[in-house]
Formats: structure tokens, C-alpha cells, sequence
């Protein structure tokens, strides 16, 4: 193994010791040395809580983390050299803390009571922006306006006609149409909104073709262009503003977000324990139990690497979890009534933080391997010469083998699609699967692609092929690298488990064990004619194509045909996964499709280049054709007028994507369980049809499906 600028030279380890049991346990007691040097009591607390860490309470439990969690942070800054980088993040914390003080104080408890919202319309916001310009003498951002507003309240009777201003503007700011829109990214000025169970999403309904579908206000879409991540999530600034907002209730032991929204008297976690939505969802919580309360109260206190070993005792594989992944924990959040706090975002800005640090990817991965806030197992237990097969290197499968290793077991994961490779200095395994030196990572952007630009790698099942880029892939090479580079882990691809090895073969092999992670069941297919015809896909088998095949990618020969109008049947969150791709992906197809036309024209000219079509391929090519032309068209019109270009309003025009659901969109699951993702895929255009069962597909001359005949329902 190299050695690395980290571990720090004084810490007697090497950077091979941070991936080595034995090297880890003398880590640990390094760090209980440091601790005993800087809190002797905090220690001894720490070795009786591992001594006995089942007679702790919960409250008890969280408040020894808590203590921990700085000493954590300032030793591992030490240990990897990171200490002014991680000042200077703590700093970017406390710097943002006016921002949420007087959020809560100023503007929601006085301003927005004081003035209404009726009196709040007859203000300039203009003018008073103007006047706090002047009276601050610095750029009006909120960030300024809270600084100032702090500092006036020191002397309030002095200070009685700035804070006037600042009170008129900030309710100007926060109740009216024209001061949302100005403030619109920032969190400064907003309340959270009582929640209504049937108004989740803020629809606008349309009739079309003798059905009521649903799309979004004009001002609230959003142009999406091809494969490239479509939500990069909050910044530092809205993932603090999420963790000022929870109340921290651990210290009450109403956590409901991590234990479960509780029914009154209920003990236990059975389903029955526990209250369910207004759509029958029963709200269990974080299936982790993550510390959820106690990381959002030290992301406060300007901990980044201490938020994030909180996160890590109970979630170590957090990059495969939080922001348009899971919602579990929000959904049981302790305010029921009003905006939740949005707990994914917070958690996935928190591991983006300690990501982009020098060496941030290392601390995280130390972190799945050692972490002394785990009171239960700091570090991995001997080897137990126990050997496992996991089928399936989805999130069930890669999850499992990392608790498996962490108990001491050799792991040799497999998957039915071809693993690409990594670089044999990141993964630390080379091309024949041989263990090789591999470098420390000490910048993230070293493991970084776009995503339209990415290979797909194979890895991560239903999260490589299923998930749209509406997460971000990268987190798939993060979690691999921290399995891969552990020698008791082998991932080999290619491998179908009841093909290439049968359960016979793998015990006759040796293993001990073998763990089934190959996915939950099968696509569904509507019984109905024509259900099967050209044109008709199945959605799982659609999103599996589009990705594996590389065929959302500009410069890939892969081809798959997709022709406007689109329609979706179903109303789960892989028909709005559908929808999105499929028309991002359709002006990306016929785009594509003209240049080729127009290469092959110039070469030999258009009558050789049409010469082997058939009569339908030539309709269908004259269609591209021509809405390839249009987009091109509007693309130049759009840089020549220094506007937006208008993509989704042709895409609509020519019928656009809607996806149609038997019932009442309230009811479906996607709604039901994640409406953030019904209203995400209407901000890029989608519509949604209710209350249509999809009775056939209707075919044109040629056989191909040309139209979907549906039956209205009544709506309840």
C-alpha cells in the first residue's frame, strides 16, 4: 500500500491500517488516548456505554453522541490534515446563523403577525428594499438583511425606524406574489404552509380529448434538456434551514421521524403501532432508525464530520439513501399539520459536505468502517471464515455486504449484468481481479462524471438501471469503492444466479451462505389486446433499455424508438419515471436521428440514404424529421432572441407525455407516497390524466399502436 499524506505521520498508522481490522482497533484506541487527553470523563463514559450500552436510555444514548461528536470531528481533522478546510466550513455554518434566528423570531413571529397580507400589498417592496440598501450600505441579500436586523435589535429604541423598514419589507417579502417571486430561492422569508392531504401539489386541471388532466402553472415548470442530473439538491444554506426547523424532539423522545409517529399507549414497532396517513400509509419512520433529531442538532452547532458519523452509526451507506431516494422519515416527521422538515435534503447536503473536503471520500468511507459513536461495533469484528454469496448487487444486495464484512464474514457478491471495471488505483483490484495497491482520493471530483456522459457500470441493480438521473449516479461508485476495496469483498459480473451458478454449485463451492437480493418481482403487463403490440413497452423494460443500452447518450449508436404522444398507464413512481425520460429522451432521438440523416445526404446523397426504407419506416422518418427541423429551428430563434428555447411546448404540441391512471390522482401510489416526485415530473411538462382505465390499444394500418382506448370512472 502507498503511503499517503493521511493519516497524519504522528498518528504511527498507515493509510493500508485504515482498511485493515487490525489497523482500526489500534485507531480506536488512539482516539480514546486523544479523548482521555482532552475529556477524561467523557471517556470513561464512553468505554461503560460500550460495556453496556443496552441499560443506556435513548435520551441518555443521544446525549453521550452528542458530547462525542466534536472530539470525533477535531480528531479526525487531525488525522487527516484537513484542520483549517474544516474551520472554514464550520465558519460557512455559523456565518448562516442569523439567517434562521431571525427567520424565526423576526420575521414569522412578528413581521408576518403584525402585517397581514392585505396591508402587506399595499407596500413598495421597491421602495423599502431601497431604504434598507441605504441604511445597511451593502447589497440587500437576506443573508445582510438578518445580520443588520440582529444587530438594530441590540438597541431596539435607537434602532425603531430601521427595524420598521426591515418589518414592512419582510412581510411584503413573505406574504405577497411579487416579494415570493423575488425571494423565491432563498429561505429568509418563508413560513411553513398547513398541509392539506388533497392539495399536495398545486394542480391546475385542463380538459383534453373528453378527459380532465392535470399539469402545473407555466411559472412553476421548468426546461429540462437530456440526461444530465436533473436536481443537484439544496445547498448548505437550505439543508441548515431544514435542521433549525426540527425541533430536535429526541430530547423528548417524540423522534417520530426516526422511531415512528406512535399511536397513544403503543410500545413497540409493529405495524399496528403506529398511526397511518390520511392515505392509509402506516408511518413507521426511518426503517434505520437514524439518528435523525441528534444530526440536525449538531449540523446546527457547525459539526459537518460530526453530523455525518451521527448519520453513519445507524445508515453507513447514507450516499444510497436521502434526496429523491427515501422519505420515510419526513413522512413521519413530528409536524403533521404543516411542512414537514425535509430531512432527505439535509441529510444527503450533509455527506455532500464532508465529501468536498480534502480527503472527504476517505473520511466518509473510515467512517462505514470505524465510528466510536457506534457504541454497539466501532470497528469490524474478527473474521469469522464464514463465506457468503449475494445474488444481486442492487441497494438489498450491496447493503447486506456491507454489514457482512463489518461482522467479520469474506463476501462475494454477483450480478446478472456486466460490472465495467474501475481503475485499478481507486478500486484497488485490477483487470484480472488481483488486490493492487490503491491511491488515497483526496479530491471527490476525481470520481465525478456527468451523467449523460457516464458509462453505465453495472453496478447498483435497480439504482444503475431503474433510477432516473433525478438522482445523482456518482454516489453508485462511492458505495462500490467502499465495498471493493475491502479483500474480504469479490464483485463479479456477468454471473446469473440459477444460470451460470445454481445454489448446488455455490455450497459445493464452499459458501456457507447464500443471500437471494434479485429484485421484488416482476414488470406488470396489462391484460388487454394489443397489450403487446409495436409501440407498446413495458415501463421497467423502457427505463432498463433507455440506460443499459446508452441510448440516452448524444454520441451513442444505441437507438430505441419512441414517437409522440406518449402515454403511460399506471400511476406509480416508475410510470412518472417513465413519462420524464421518455420525453427528455424523444428530441434527443430525432435530433440525433437528423444528423445521421443529414451525414449520410451530404455523403451519397438523400435519395441513397431513404432508399431502403420501407413505407411506414419513411412515415416515421419524415416525422423525425421534421420535429428534429422545428427543435432546430427554436434553438437558434431562442440564442438569436436571448430567451429560453420553447422545447417543451413543441414536445406538448405534438402530444407530449401524459401519464393515465384508473383512479383519481390522490389516489395513486406515487402520490400517496412521494408527492414530490408527481409534482417534479410535472415541472418538466408532464401531464397526468385521472380516472381512465386503459381498455386497448388501438392499432393503425400497419399494426403499430396508434391510439389507447380508456374508460372513464366516476370520481368518488
Amino acid at each position: 500500500m502507498p503511503t499517503a499524506t493521511i493519516p497524519t505521520p504522528r498518528s504511527g498508522l498507515s493509510f493500508s491500517d485504515l482498511y485493515a481490522r487490525e489497523g482500526l482497533e489500534r485507531l480506536d484506541r488512539l482516539f480514546l488516548d486523544t479523548l482521555a487527553r482532552d475529556d477524561a470523563e467523557l471517556r470513561r463514559q464512553l468505554l461503560a456505554a460500550r460495556a453496556g450500552v443496552d441499560a443506556l436510555t435513548s435520551l441518555q444514548e443521544s446525549t453521550l453522541l452528542l458530547a462525542l461528536a466534536p472530539h470525533l470531528e477535531s480528531f479526525l481533522a487531525w488525522l487527516f490534515g484537513i484542520e483549517q478546510e474544516l474551520e472554514a466550513l464550520r465558519g460557512e455554518h455559523h456565518a448562516r446563523s442569523p439567517l434562521y434566528t431571525v427567520k424565526r423570531l423576526f420575521v414569522q413571529r412578528k413581521a408576518m403577525h403584525r402585517y397581514k397580507a392585505g396591508e402587506a400589498a399595499t407596500f413598495d417592496g421597491a421602495a423599502l428594499a431601497g431604504q434598507l440598501q441605504a441604511l445597511t450600505g451593502e447589497p440587500l441579500t437576506e443573508l445582510a438583511y438578518a445580520r443588520h436586523v440582529l444587530l438594530w435589535q441590540k438597541d431596539e429604541s435607537a434602532n425603531a425606524d430601521k427595524l420598521d423598514v426591515a418589518l414592512r419589507y419582510a412581510a411584503w417579502a413573505a406574504h405577497t406574489a411579487d416579494g415570493q417571486r423575488k425571494h423565491r430561492a432563498g429561505v429568509l422569508f418563508k413560513a411553513p404552509h398547513k398541509l392539506d392531504p388533497n392539495r399536495l401539489v398545486p394542480l391546475v386541471p385542463e380538459q383534453a380529448n373528453g378527459f380532465v388532466r392535470y399539469t402545473l402553472a407555466e411559472e412553476r415548470t421548468r426546461l429540462r434538456e437530456g440526461f444530465k442530473l436533473t436536481d443537484p439538491g439544496t445547498d448548505l444554506t437550505g439543508a441548515l434551514d431544514q435542521a433549525h426547523y426540527c425541533i430536535w424532539c429526541h430530547e423528548q423522545g417524540k423522534d417520530s421521524c426516526s422511531r415512528g409517529l406512535q399511536e397513544k399507549g403503543a410500545t413497540g414497532r409493529g405495524t399496528e403501532s403506529f398511526k397511518k396517513s390520511a392515505f392509509g400509509v402506516v408511518l413507521a419512520g426511518c426503517p434505520l432508525e437514524e439518528k435523525i433529531s441528534e444530526f440536525h442538532k449538531a449540523k446546527t452547532e457547525g459539526l459537518a464530520i460530526g453530523a455525518l458519523a451521527l448519520i453513519t452509526v445507524d445508515n453507513p451507506l447514507a450516499a444510497a439513501t436521502g434526496h429523491r431516494i427515501c422519505n420515510d422519515c419526513m413522512k413521519s416527521c413530528i409536524y403533521q399539520k404543516q411542512e414537514p422538515v425535509d430531512i432527505p435534503q439535509a441529510e444527503t447536503r450533509t455527506l455532500k459536505d464532508v465529501l468536498e473536503l480534502p480527503w472527504g471520500f476517505e473520511i466518509y468511507s473510515l467512517l462505514t468502517r470505524w465510528n466510536p459513536l457506534n457504541l454497539r461495533k466501532p470497528y469490524p469484528a474478527p473474521a469469522t471464515g464464514k463465506r457468503v454469496l449475494i445474488a444481486g448487487m442492487g441497494p438489498a444486495g450491496f447493503t447486506l455486504a456491507h454489514f457482512l464484512l463489518n461482522d467479520g464474514h469474506t463476501v462475494v457478491g454477483i450480478d446478472g449484468l456486466k460490472v465495467e471495471p474501475l481503475a485499478a488505483e481507486l478500486s484497488g483490484v485490477d483487470e484480472r481481479g488481483r488486490r493492487v495497491p490503491f491511491k488515497p482520493i483526496r479530491d471527490i471530483a476525481e470520481l465525478r462524471e456527468q451523467l449523460d456522459e457516464r458509462v453505465m457500470a453495472g453496478f447498483g441493480g435497480v439504482a444503475e438501471y431503474g433510477i432516473t438521473v433525478r438522482w445523482d449516479k456518482n454516489f453508485l461508485k462511492i458505495i462500490r469503492l467502499l465495498l471493493e476495496r475491502r479483500s474480504a469483498f469479490t464483485l463479479v459480473g456477468g454471473v446469473r444466479f440459477g444460470g451460470t451458478i445454481t445454489a448446488d454449485d455455490a455450497f459445493e463451492s464452499g459458501f456457507d451462505h447464500v443471500a437471494l437480493c434479485v429484485g421484488a418481482g416482476r414488470p406488470t403487463v396489462i391484460d388487454m389486446p394489443n397489450g403487446l403490440a409495436p409501440g407498446v413497452r413495458t415501463a421497467s423494460d423502457f427505463l432498463m433499455a433507455l440506460q443499459l443500452t446508452g441510448a440516452a447518450k448524444v454520441d451513442s449508436v444505441a437507438n430505441m424508438q419512441v414517437r409522440l404522444p406518449i402515454v403511460v398507464v399506471g400511476g406509480g413512481l416508475t410510470a412518472i419515471d417513465t413519462a420524464t425520460e421518455s420525453l427528455a429522451y424523444y428530441p434527443l432521438q430525432v435530433e440525433k436521428f437528423l444528423q445521421r440523416y443529414e451525414r449520410l445526404a451530404r455523403k451519397h446523397g438523400e435519395a441513397a440514404a431513404r432508399v431502403a426504407w420501407t413505407a411506414e419506416e419513411r412515415v416515421v422518418a419524415d416525422e423525425f424529421l421534421a420535429h428534429a427541423r422545428a427543435l432546430r429551428a427554436e434553438r437558434k430563434a431562442a440564442a438569436q432572441e436571448h430567451r429560453p428555447a420553447r422545447v417543451k411546448e413543441r414536445l406538448q404540441s405534438w402530444g407530449g407525455a401524459t401519464i393515465a391512471y384508473r383512479k383519481r390522482l390522490i389516489d395513486s401510489p406515487a402520490y400517496t407516497l412521494n408527492h414530490e416526485e408527481v409534482q417534479k415530473a410535472l415541472e418538466e411538462g408532464i401531464h397526468f390524466a385521472e380516472g381512465l382505465t386503459p381498455l386497448a390499444v388501438r392499432l393503425d394500418e400497419t399494426g403499430r399502436a396508434c391510439a389507447l382506448s380508456a374508460a372513464g370512472e366516476r370520481k368518488r
